[in-house]
């Protein structure tokens, strides 16, 4: 979910090993003790860090809607005015191909498991969603003016939908290498916000 550069600590183990488990199984189809000996700790030893499954479900999905939305907003800082528009859409293309290759159990987790969370947390994770679909379509629609704000915010959609199919291609080891991939998948993000609309001159 976020490069680090130190070991990651207990809870961060657990919501990794939790996501990978519940992707391949199911929410229902996993238990505490699994997940705990998953990481080398009793089951309820679990409790001292979450209350629960769902807990960790929901720190799970409102967790990497927030670390998209808080990296998208920091590559637009980062440009702050020194990139042009063709570059600040590269690099958020870049940031959703990282997690979308990086992350891959959390995709699945989404599409199988939001409607389990609470209703205050799955608000939250769409609330999130909102804000990072439209940081985008600003961005997408200074690369391509000529776009309605409709067709664009339809279009990054349609870009996610594309971006986050990963989960579908196989198993990581059968795809042509990490590199090849990401270059794979954003000139087709980039092809398809072509496609919806030329760059006006």
């Amino acid at each position: 979910m976020v490069t680090r550069t130190d070991a990651p600590t207990r809870r961060e183990q657990i919501l990794k090993e939790a996501a990978r488990l519940f992707a391949e199984r199911g929410f229902h189809g996993v238990g505490v003790d699994e997940i705990g000996a998953a990481v080398g700790i009793s089951g309820p030893g679990l409790y001292r860090h979450f209350a629960g499954k769902d807990a960790m479900l929901a720190e799970l999905l409102v967790g990497i809607s927030g670390q998209l939305l808080t990296g998208a907003k920091r590559r637009l800082q980062e440009a702050d005015g020194t990139a042009g528009p063709e570059a600040v859409l590269d690099s958020l293309i870049e940031g959703h191909i990282d997690f979308a290759l990086d992350d891959r159990p959390l995709i699945t987790l989404h599409d199988r498991e939001l409607d389990r969370l609470r209703d205050t947390d799955r608000k939250l994770v769409r609330q999130l969603q909102r804000q990072y679909v439209e940081l985008w379509v600003e961005v997408v629609r200074t690369v391509y003016p000529s776009l309605a704000e409709p067709t664009a915010r339809s279009a990054v959609h349609s870009v996610f939908g594309l971006l986050n199919s990963t989960p579908h291609l196989g198993r990581p080891a059968a795809l042509p290498g990490r590199a090849v991939t990401a270059e794979l998948l954003h000139r087709m993000a980039r092809g398809a916000f072509a496609a919806a609309g030329p760059t006006d001159s």
